[in-house]
């Protein structure tokens, strides 16, 4: 038997389910309180009516949120980029070419080098409230490589992504249409049954739209589902091709056309914003308004990996949303949980309802607005995941 709790005196909670308490987007619920059986949540409510439960828990008048959902992340890689970013603080640019610097180290990195980089990370996303992430292969571009990594990634994560296609290896630089055969090929049928995506870097010095087309399609053929790396230096094909195969998400999102936005307003294909990148390379930030304006779903995801952003933290990446790219606090800390839900495509994690996984950050704050109001700060005081405090 799986005992219940019930955590009460809840400041506000944020349930992401617009028919409860202020009945907007968050389902903000003032002195509230949620019950949790096993690992989902039965009750959400005022805290008065809480029904009784094996195990109570005093929030103490501050605020609970949903677990959240980290949707795009690059976890499995060697060594770091740390000159790199040095030298791009110091005057340098940044391009897609630096991948090769962290290929190299992932390659020679063991698998229980690989493995305890990734727990390594993923604690440190749990410390700050992360409770479901997406992480990617992408940095060994062989097929040994690539299908270790995701093995790897499985043992951690449901939401594996395989990234083969994240540049063309270095070996066969000068002939990517070969590259593009091995990753819709061997690669594929040795990657597939450790995924559940597909995703591909399409932009200059990585892969045009009809190599896109071509790896994507071919993972959808493996069943694997699309999401699409696009537009993040420059205009391109990515955002629509994204459209064209309901992919799950495109993201960085950063320069985008009228008629990118107009795709993304009219489909199911979620934008996923990474500030982070933006943040570290000084580069333009993506225009969050705009998408949102238009009717768009955004995300929020942190980007983690070794050279354009190298933070596990969601609550940064909510802080510059706010500061950088016009959202308001309730739209990033919606976009950072059921926007990264949508992303996923699923609805059990990133809100707080009947049903839903059990996934809740507690903050050492009245109110989830202190995710911007207080950048930088430690604020996650407590975190659930399936039912279990982690933290």
């Amino acid at each position: 038997m799986s005992s219940s709790t019930v955590i009460t005196n809840i400041a506000a909670l944020v349930t992401n389910d617009p028919s409860l308490g202020d009945h907007s987007p968050l389902g903000l619920v003032r002195d509230a309180a949620v019950a949790v059986e096993g690992d989902r949540v039965v009750w959400t409510g005022e805290s008065s009516k809480a029904p009784a439960t094996d195990n109570r828990v005093d929030a103490g008048g501050r605020a609970v949120l949903p677990g959240f959902v980290d949707s795009h992340s690059h976890l499995l890689f060697g060594g770091d980029r740390t000159e790199e970013f040095n030298a791009r603080m110091s005057g340098g640019s940044y391009g897609a070419g630096g991948i090769r610097t962290t290929v190299a180290a992932t390659r020679a990195a063991s698998d229980a080098e690989l493995e305890a980089g990734l727990v390594r990370y993923l604690a440190e996303a749990l410390r700050q409230g992360t409770t479901t992430f997406e992480t990617k292969s992408g940095y060994g571009l062989t097929t040994a490589d690539e299908s270790r990594a995701l093995r790897v990634a499985a043992r951690h994560t449901d939401e594996v992504t395989f990234l083969g296609a994240h540049i063309v290896a270095p070996e066969l630089a000068d002939d990517p249409a070969a590259y593009v055969g091995l990753v819709t090929g061997e690669m594929l049928d040795a990657c597939a049954p450790h995924a559940r995506w597909i995703d591909v870097f399409c932009e200059q010095g990585a892969f045009d739209g009809d190599q896109a087309r071509a790896i994507l399609t071919a993972g959808k053929a493996k069943g694997l589902h699309p999401r699409i790396h696009a537009n993040q230096l420059s205009q391109g094909p990515g955002v629509r091709l994204a459209v064209e195969l309901d992919a799950a998400s495109a993201d960085h999102c950063t320069h985008l056309t009228d008629a990118d936005v107009d795709a993304l307003a009219n489909s199911r294909t979620v934008a996923t914003l990474l500030p982070g990148a933006e943040f570290s390379t000084r580069a333009p930030w993506p225009d969050a308004r705009r998408l949102l304006d238009a009717g768009a779903t955004v995300a929020l995801s942190t980007d983690c990996n070794p050279g354009s952003s190298f933070t596990s933290s969601v609550p940064f990446c909510i802080a510059l949303a706010v500061r950088d790219m016009g959202m308001t606090p309730d739209e990033a800390v919606w976009s950072a949980t059921a926007g990264g839900g949508a992303a996923l495509r699923r609805d059990d994690v990133g809100r707080l309802t009947p049903g839903a996984y059990a996934d809740l950050t507690l903050l050492d704050a009245p109110s989830h607005v202190h995710l911007a109001y207080r950048p930088g700060v430690p604020l996650v005081a407590g975190v659930w995941r399936r039912g279990v405090r982690v933290h």
